[in-house]
């Protein structure tokens, strides 16, 4: 395990940033919006595709190939979830300068689901055109 945790230290320090981030006090009050109304979530979205990027980057070095399986994406989600669902749990419990809301948690999801969905798209882009796809009987790969 420890030695999977090497390939992982950008995560690593990217949960650090996002723990800093989410657990210290607002500036000018607690409900105040910082540009407009709802521009809590879309941080909360940006930093969950920046870590689900960084968690799929460690595990490409880990294995020195961009493959990935079923297990890899359930193991993602549910550590994506777990760092989410305890950020605002313990906004709402512990840091009670900060709310717990669903909807960060839904944000952190959506964007989760964003980085997940792209490393796909980039993945098949990226084999694509290597040429490395396998293609199954009546699928044909035309070539020009």
């Amino acid at each position: 395990m420890l030695k999977a945790l090497r390939y992982q230290y950008l995560a690593l320090l990217w949960v650090v940033f996002i723990l800093i981030m989410c657990l210290m006090p607002p500036q000018g009050g607690s409900k105040a919006p910082f540009f407009f109304e709802g521009f809590d979530k879309l941080v909360h979205m940006g930093l969950f595709f920046v870590f689900t990027i960084l968690l799929f980057y460690g595990k490409v070095q880990q294995q020195l190939s961009c493959k990935y399986g079923l297990l890899t994406l359930v193991k993602i989600i549910l550590l994506t979830a777990i760092l989410g669902g305890g950020v605002e749990l313990l906004q709402w419990k512990v840091f009670t300068y900060r709310s717990g809301e669903w909807w960060d948690f839904f944000s952190d999801m959506v964007g989760v689901g964003m980085g997940i969905f792209s490393y796909i798209c980039f993945t098949s882009a990226f084999s694509i055109s290597t040429g490395s796809v396998s293609r199954g009987e009546g699928d044909k790969l035309i070539k020009r």
